[in-house]
């Protein structure tokens, strides 16, 4: 795995720490616990997947669908970092 370099530099958890452990997770088949270390891992591989299928055939509201899934996974990505900030505090 890549290390973080914002952890290694600042000592603190950047916004996508995680993001690699839980991929890999998802892979192996542990979907609570890709959840548990990186709660926008899911609706982020939904993100990829339309926007995969939409390079290759053209979805109606392709445009519309991409914007709410890039505004969710932002609103998850936050609110998930500010949780795990105050955990630590």
């Amino acid at each position: 795995m890549l290390p973080c370099l914002n952890k290694k530099l600042f000592g603190i958890d950047c916004l996508g720490c995680g993001i690699q452990r839980a991929l890999s997770l998802v892979f192996q088949g542990e979907f609570i616990a890709a959840f548990k270390m990186y709660p926008a891992i899911y609706t982020l591989l939904l993100l990829a997947i339309i926007v995969g299928i939409n390079f290759f055939y053209k979805i109606k509201y392709a445009q519309k669908i991409i914007s709410i899934l890039a505004i969710l996974n932002i609103a998850i990505i936050v609110i998930s970092y500010v949780i795990k900030m105050n955990q630590l505090i």
